[in-house]
């Protein structure tokens, strides 16, 4: 197993900081490996994305139960007049 320990302030862009939490997890070393070759960065950003891409998931899924349940009243034509 692996641990991971994160706990710093991560700068974004010029204005925005965000405290981050500490967390300790353990993956197996062989998971680890091929999800960090795969992404081609460390350990701390791959987590960091597998964690972004679990919460987009749970958020489109929240999207599609509205499919075909909103009414929009803009023509395509008026939005493709940019």
């Amino acid at each position: 197993m692996f641990m991971v320990w994160i706990d710093r302030l991560l700068e974004e862009g010029d204005f925005m900081a965000q405290l981050l939490k500490k967390l300790t997890i353990e993956v197996p070393t062989d998971l680890l490996a091929r999800v960090t070759t795969a992404s081609g960065q460390g350990v701390t950003p791959t987590v960091r994305r597998g964690l972004e891409l679990v919460a987009a998931a749970g958020a489109y899924g929240r999207l599609r139960k509205f499919r075909g349940n909103v009414k929009f009243h803009v023509k395509l034509s008026e939005l493709r007049q940019d």
